[in-house]
Order: C-alpha cells, then structure tokens, then sequence
C-alpha cells in the first residue's frame, strides 16, 4: 500500500502562520478536554521583537501537509542561554502537533532535526514551546481532566511518535491535586497549623502578601527568589529581569494578591509562592479568543473560578527543610477555603524534588497528572527513515 505524500514548508506568510497557530483547532474538534490557546498571548509569545527571549535565542517554525490539508506543524529552537550555562550542544523542538501517522511525524521532527544539526546542536530535547517557562513536556498520565493554566495538553499517540523515532524519556514533570476535602481532614489541618505555629515562632519569618502597587519591584523580588530556589532543579535557567517582566504581564489580569506570598525575616524576602486562579476555564468557553467579546466572556467567567495552580514555591537555600512549604500551603488552603475553591494544582513539579514531593504525600495530595519530557542525539537515524520516506514516495509515482 503507497504511503501518503507529505510535504514540509517553512512559516514565513501570513497564511502559513494563520495555519500553524489555528492547526489544534482542527487537530483537537472532537475532544473535549482540550483547551484552546488564549490566541493573544500566543501571538505575543512568538512575536521575536516583544518576547525578551529570542534576544538569546532562535526558532524556526514549520507546517506539514497531506496535499491541500495542513496535518502538522513544529518549531526547532535553540536557546543559547541553556547552552552555555549547561555547556552543551543542545537544541530544543516545540509546539508539535501532528496526525496519527509515523511517517508525518518522523518528516516534522527530521526537518527540525536537520535544521539544529547545521547550527552545530548534537542533542535534541521536547516537546519545550520555547522554554520550560511554558507549556513542556507530553502528557503520558492523567488524561481524565483539561489542563489547567500554561500546562501542556496532547493526544494519546504523541508520546508513541516520538518513541518510534528514537526518543527517550529524559526527565518527568509531576502535577499534584488537592480538593476541598482537605478542609474537613482535622489530620491534615492540625498539622500544618502546628508547623505553621512552631515555624513563626521558631524562626522569627514574618508572611505577607503581593503588594500590587509595587508591581514591578514585587515581581523582580519574585525573580531573585526565583534564581535562587530554583537553581538545584532540571533544567533550570536564571530568569532575566526582561523576561521576568514579560511573564508578569501576561499574568497580572489574573494575580490574585492574597494567593501570592512572600516570607521575610527582617523585611529581606527569604521565600515565596504564588498561585494563580485556573485561567483555562474562562479560556475554553472564550474558544481562544480576546477580542472583539471575549473579553466580556473573560470578565464574567472569571468570578466563576474553581480551581487555582500552584506554580511557584520555594525557599532560599537555609531555610529549606525548615517546615516553611508546609506554611505556605497552609495559607493558601485557608485563602482558597475564603475563596470556595474546591481544587488546586501543584505543578510542574520535578520527579526528584522529593522534599516537596513528600510533603504533599503527607497531604494525601494525589499524583493525577505526569508530563514528560524525551531526548535523542542528533544523529541520522531519523534522517535516513524521513529519505526512506521520500524514496517510498518516489517509487509509488513513476
């Protein structure tokens, strides 16, 4: 039986990037866990001249087609800020979405693929939709709930696709969940308000609050805890002040002052965690769209909002170990109990983050979701299964 011909075009038109960004929509239509991107700050990501991080970076984007009909896209990136921080010769792909077809796939990732090796990259990590900042990693477990705010989503298959072109798994992300049931656990509760107790009294931190009209030295105290707490986990970078600032903004019409605290000993901040109310759910009933009513959709939905993530807590390096991640969750399970919350996320979570890991097991926090992140070297194999590919194709058309 002939294989399908498939063709691979680089995004540069108008029309090419109207495919690449709208393909999940087509890809996606029937299922209904999928959340559709917030198109606005998608286009804002990509933009090369508003995103600070293509200053130390680059990409290259492109779209697959069977005939007429658009059935894949990628993007191959090389952030040279993890290269010489790491010193290594790695590139990146992301933002891949593909049929259920081996060949199609094995083309898309050999066209990314070809592209990294002329820029002198041996090893290939992803999916990363630019850096471990965004959406990363498959989801290869948990499959039975949408994903919540700037967490990956896919199809069963992709994981398979990679693996049949000679991905490895390279490093697995965890998401916990917690419900409301919590508040009623007195097992759960009591401790952590005796933590809570012992922890303030013992080591004299004083808790506080977000302070929005101190926006931006607020979110650059954030970034230096940031660079700190996070410097022992995979894959960690140094979060630039421009970057810092750009994240910020796409996320302050959804902060939530109370759900961001700081810990101080003498006023200096030696801990932080912020949590934000779950986006995706206002975001699904806008299909993607701000503009032109969207934003009223956004606006009345957003009160509506039951769930929150948990997506940065940390602590400088003396007072880890400390009781003080217990302290944070506690505050934030009593501000979600004001809030009627009923769910929070705690994610991305790296799989060998076990002080974090294991406090939440004391919660009976459950592992729901798992996003994994694969390698390969950069060597031939799969170019030489993408020209098998074309000589297929060739002998099908004489």
């Amino acid at each position: 039986m002939p294989v399908k011909e498939f063709t691979i075009r680089e995004v540069n038109s108008k029309a090419d990037w109207k495919r690449f960004l709208r393909l999940p929509w087509q890809l996606y239509k029937n299922d209904p866990l999928w959340v559709p991107p917030l198109l606005y700050d998608l286009k804002r990501q990509l933009n090369k001249k508003l995103n600070p991080f293509f200053k130390e970076a680059e990409a290259k984007y492109w779209i697959a087609f069977s005939g007429d009909e658009c059935i894949g896209r990628i993007a191959a990136i090389i952030n040279h800020q993890h290269n010489e921080y790491y010193d290594e010769a790695t590139g990146f792909f992301g933002f891949f979405e593909c049929i259920n077809d081996e060949n199609a796939a094995a083309m898309l990732l050999g066209t990314a693929h070809e592209w990294l090796l002329q820029n002198r990259m041996k090893e290939v990590r992803g999916p990363v939709n630019l850096s471990l900042n965004n959406e990363c990693g498959f989801l290869v477990e948990g499959f039975d709930r949408s994903p919540v705010l700037q967490m990956n989503y896919n199809h069963r298959y992709y994981p398979e696709l990679l693996i049949a072109c000679g991905y490895k798994k390279e490093h697995d992300l965890l998401a916990y969940y917690i419900t409301d049931k919590i508040f009623s656990n007195d097992r759960v509760m009591k401790r952590l308000e005796r933590i809570t107790e012992l922890v303030t009294r013992s080591e004299q931190i004083q808790f506080r609050n977000f302070r929005p009209f101190e926006m931006n030295d607020e979110v650059q105290r954030v970034r230096k805890l940031f660079n700190d707490y996070m410097a022992d986990n995979w894959g960690f970078l140094p979060m630039t002040k421009p970057a810092c600032a750009f994240m910020a903004e796409s996320l302050k019409p959804v902060l939530v002052k109370e759900l961001a605290i700081f810990a101080e000993i003498n006023g200096a901040p030696v801990g932080s965690s912020l949590a934000l109310p779950d986006l995706n759910y206002v975001v699904k009933k806008m299909n993607g769209k701000l503009f032109p009513f969207g934003i009223f959709t956004f606006l009345f939905y957003k009160r509506k909002i039951k769930d929150i993530r948990v997506m940065l807590m940390g602590l400088s390096k003396p007072y880890r170990k400390k009781g003080l991640e217990a302290v944070f969750i506690y505050k934030t399970i009593l501000e979600c109990f004001k809030r009627n919350i009923t769910g929070a996320e705690l994610s991305w979570i790296s799989e060998d983050n076990t002080v974090l890991i294991n406090e939440l097991e004391k919660m009976d926090a459950a592992l729901y979701k798992r996003y994994r992140i694969y390698s390969m070297p950069l060597v031939d194999n799969i170019t030489r299964k993408v020209n098998a590919l074309h000589y297929e194709q060739a002998a099908t058309n004489i």
